[in-house]
């Protein structure tokens, strides 16, 4: 099988699936070992990155996923629905922040680090699909172990959880003095202010 052949099955797997592709299940669909699809699909990334392409592909954790470039979402949107957008403030991305470098964690964990309850923090994040469950933790009571998702890594735009920034204990810091700012300047612990001017907002 030449390689325009198998580069067009990996394209259309990968568009009709939708979303993201195991590596070793695109593997199988060309009859080629997981080593020799990586390299195949990485070239095809580089073409996918010139300018007259629409789309392109993302890695994320050993999957491969086809999707739009993000400059022409403004002409996407007049004849498709807008993405939703939510609105991460301190709190939400102290608590992200912490569960990207900790996981698996749980809310015990979390909260230690923090210094307060991080209830409302997790549950919205779960909502958002930024974070999941992603096991239990061998413990007494057996609490939930949180982690990052795919539409995490797509959202901040990185090809897995290896690739984030280092994180200082002098950051771990910062958290836990702004999570006792918060109780006393608000006395309701993780208050969701949507007024807040430090906020990120995403397209998911």
């Amino acid at each position: 099988m030449n390689i325009e052949k198998i580069e067009a099955i990996i394209e259309a797997v990968l568009f009709t699936m939708g979303e993201s592709v195991e590596v070793d299940k695109i593997a199988a669909a060309i009859e080629h070992d997981v080593d020799t699809t990586v390299k195949i699909i990485h070239n095809m990334m580089d073409k996918y990155e010139a300018d007259d392409r629409g789309i392109k592909i993302i890695e994320l954790e050993n999957a491969f996923q086809m999707c739009t470039k993000p400059e022409f979402y403004d002409s996407l949107i007049k004849v498709a629905s807008q993405p939703r957008k939510y609105v991460l403030t301190d709190v939400l991305l102290e608590t992200l922040s912490i569960i990207a470098y900790k996981q698996p964690i749980t809310k015990m964990e979390i909260e230690k680090i923090r210094g307060v309850s991080s209830d409302f923090a997790v549950n919205k994040l779960v909502e958002y699909e930024l974070v999941k469950e992603v096991g239990r933790l061998d413990a007494p009571g057996r609490p939930m172990l949180f982690g990052t998702t795919e539409s995490f890594l797509r959202s901040f735009g990185v090809h897995s959880i290896d690739d984030l920034p280092a994180i200082s204990e002098d950051m771990i810091e910062q958290y836990k003095e702004e999570a006792e700012y918060e109780v006393a300047s608000d006395g309701v612990t993780n208050k969701l202010d949507l007024d807040d001017d430090s906020q990120l907002t995403l397209n998911i």
